[in-house]
């Protein structure tokens, strides 16, 4: 039996509702509900045909038929702005100021271009004698009155999720128009939410200089300069965003954000405890001050801090997670029931959920209730995912094409290039390999900085990477650069890791990712030191998918993508070995807990650092440690942890089954 092709049934779906819209402008709405209604029959669950209707309804004065229609529609897309927009109109009708007033108002805090809402909000606040707010929705309306009317509706589309059509009308519009700054804003906002970064730092840049005065563009260029771990000229954004508007609660607590990637926590803990005077909505800033003091190692205010943020939200997943995420926390009876509750509520939201779901996988794996547990790992591990575009093919071919481009010949003949400098330590791997506790051995030396996971290297790849095509350049356009081009792209990581270093004369980079990188690492600081940190394969796989990460770490949410992912590390850095023999030294992570000094003193001898016994004792050493490691590298070797992964061994029989040889190779 033949079926209709999406691209043609969208189309279909298209043409109905302009026929319905059609209708309504001829005010033939009994005609208008029976084809809405028999489109939403045929396409149930359809956004805009749900909403069509309950226009239809409204238009014939079935106004609690529209609101019924309207709360089905709102639970299958809780994020459309036009089920409040609607609500309003149905609330209008029926003469219902206050609650109209109320949908109005939560239509435009989601979707400030709905110019029917703040049109109805301005008349609505006349008649309620309410002058001042009649004042400030007419502006809305004279300021999107001067919005070019393909920037409004692509600005409607971006706020309800309709990202591709939003993109595809502003280009269009900038094809024409040229430098719009509110196109060019909602096209570098389309970008953040489409994670195409280096795009929305671009537009964004541009605006600055060309409106510099534009403080809500400034705002977004700096947001989007912490997302790519650009901290310092963030912070200098910032700075001048605050200088200008001191009582700007936002910027302020951005820029405590941006002095923590900076490492600066006792400053970011100033900032953010006095942000907490006069916050309506404390629980975000509890979280921040708690992560500070974990960070710099104080535990105990930090799980007091913790609990001050579960305490002032309710159901609040990351507080509960991040408890849990201290490794050496151990929750009450009443904490776990009362987690176990909000997962079970029906309100929590996906956020939510799956962060609790991760904090009672470890509540109770901890308890020993071991299928309990991993039925919340599970769980939380699919939620996460449901709501990733992450695509473990791509790193697959990325690691075909390293091993074809980066071959022995190819480094052969650009030996010495790139930036002498031998300063960085680079220790690489997967997550939850044991790099957190190298990490900490080598900051006990006296001649190394311990900085924190650098987004450097990855930012380098992208800027040699395509845009806009579907072949990326990377790593095959490493062959038509030359020597200086490398030397540039290592002095470059070397100035913009400064930030993060004191007077020491060797500093660590422990981003786990930058295994896939090692070749244009070698090409860029030819005398960098490159360590790889390596755990058995199921107990580092299944620690994975036990850990929430913060960001980034997408391949870790599914059993098959963790194996596949931990696969192209063994072949790749097997490559690395081949091609470049001898320039990374492996540490087991076994034979680390197992004689500690006869690893620690390799691993000084192949960096070139004489031995010191800080090293030995770096449980001892004081410094601020960022990773979910970061209370147990306080602590003396231990051994408790090597073969945890076992007790839920009966249910990791597809993840040994993905590893293949590579569980044992």
């Amino acid at each position: 039996m033949a079926t209709t092709p999406p691209e043609t049934q969208s189309t279909a779906i298209a043409t109905e509702l302009a026929e319905v819209r059609a209708m309504i402008a001829r005010r033939e709405f009994d005609h208008a509900l029976a084809t809405s209604q028999a489109l939403s029959a045929r396409v149930p669950g359809h956004r805009d045909a749900g909403y069509m209707l309950a226009a239809c309804l409204r238009y014939l004065r079935r106004i609690p038929e529209a609101l019924d229609t309207l709360d089905v529609l709102e639970r299958q897309h809780p994020n459309f702005s036009g089920v409040h927009q609607e609500r309003g109109h149905c609330y209008f009708t029926l003469k219902d100021a206050p609650r109209a007033i109320a949908s109005y108002r939560v239509a435009v805090q989601r979707n400030p271009a709905l110019v029917a809402s703040w049109r109805q909000l301005a008349a609505l606040y006349g008649m309620v004698g309410d002058a001042e707010n009649a004042r400030i929705a007419m502006a809305h309306v004279e300021a999107t009155a001067r919005i070019a009317p393909e920037v409004l509706t692509a600005t409607a589309l971006h706020a309800d999720g309709d990202l591709h059509e939003a993109e595809n009308l502003v280009r269009a519009y900038l094809l024409r128009k040229g430098d719009d700054v509110e196109a060019m804003r909602l096209l570098a906002k389309i970008a953040l939410d489409l994670d195409v970064l280096d795009d929305a730092e671009l537009l964004l840049g541009t605006i600055t200089e060309i409106a510099p005065d534009y403080t809500a563009a400034r705002y977004d260029y700096a947001r989007t300069l912490l997302r790519r771990h650009k901290y310092a000229p963030a912070l200098a954004e910032l700075d001048r965003l605050v200088s200008e508007e001191p009582d700007n609660r936002t910027y302020r607590t951005t820029r405590a954000t941006a002095h923590v990637g900076l490492g600066h926590h006792e400053l970011a803990l100033a900032l953010y405890r006095g942000l907490l005077e006069g916050a309506t909505q404390p629980a975000d800033l509890h979280l921040s001050i708690a992560h500070s003091l974990k960070t710099l190692g104080r535990t105990e205010e930090a799980i007091a801090a913790y609990r001050d943020a579960a305490a002032a939200r309710a159901h609040f997943g990351d507080a509960y997670w991040s408890l849990a995420n201290l490794k050496t926390y151990r929750f009450s009876d009443a904490e776990l029931a009362a987690m176990a509750a909000s997962e079970a509520d029906a309100g929590v939201t996906l956020v939510d959920r799956y962060h609790l779901c991760f904090a009672l996988g470890k509540a109770l794996e901890d308890r020993g209730e071991h299928a309990r547990s991993f039925d919340y790992y599970a769980r939380g591990n699919a939620l996460r995912r449901s709501e990733s575009r992450f695509d473990i093919a791509e790193i697959e071919a990325n690691t075909t094409a390293q091993q074809s481009v980066c071959s022995r010949e190819f480094f052969a003949t650009r030996a010495g290039w790139g930036a002498p400098e031998p300063d960085p330590i680079f220790i690489v791997g997967l997550p939850r390999s044991g790099s957190t506790l190298l990490e900490q051995i080598l900051a006990s030396h006296s001649m190394v900085e311990g900085t924190m996971e650098l987004a450097d290297i990855a930012t380098a790849v992208v800027e040699l990477e395509g845009r806009g095509t579907d072949a990326r350049r990377y790593p095959g356009v490493l062959a038509a650069l030359g020597a200086e081009d490398f030397r540039r792209i290592g002095e470059k990581y070397l100035t913009d890791t400064r930030a993060y270093r004191t007077d020491r004369p060797y500093f660590i980079d422990k981003m786990p990712n930058n295994f896939r990188h090692v070749g244009l690492i070698h090409l860029m600081l030819p005398n960098a030191k490159i360590i790889d940190a390596r755990r058995e394969p199921m107990a580092c796989c299944f620690s994975n998918f036990k850990q929430l990460f913060a960001s980034g770490q997408e391949f870790t949410y599914s059993l098959e993508d963790i194996a596949r992912y931990y696969r192209t590390y063994v072949e790749l850095m097997a490559h690395w070995d081949a091609v470049l023999p001898g320039r990374v030294l492996r540490i087991q992570h076994e034979d680390v807990v197992d004689d500690l000094e006869g690893n620690v003193r390799r691993i000084l001898e192949y960096c070139g650092l004489p031995f010191e016994q800080a090293c030995l004792e770096f449980h001892k050493t004081e410094r601020s440690v960022r990773t979910a490691s970061s209370e147990q590298v306080r602590r003396p070797i231990f051994r408790e942890g090597l073969d945890q992964w076992k007790h839920f061994e009966p249910w990791l029989g597809p993840l040994k089954a993905a590893l293949g040889d590579a569980a044992t190779r």
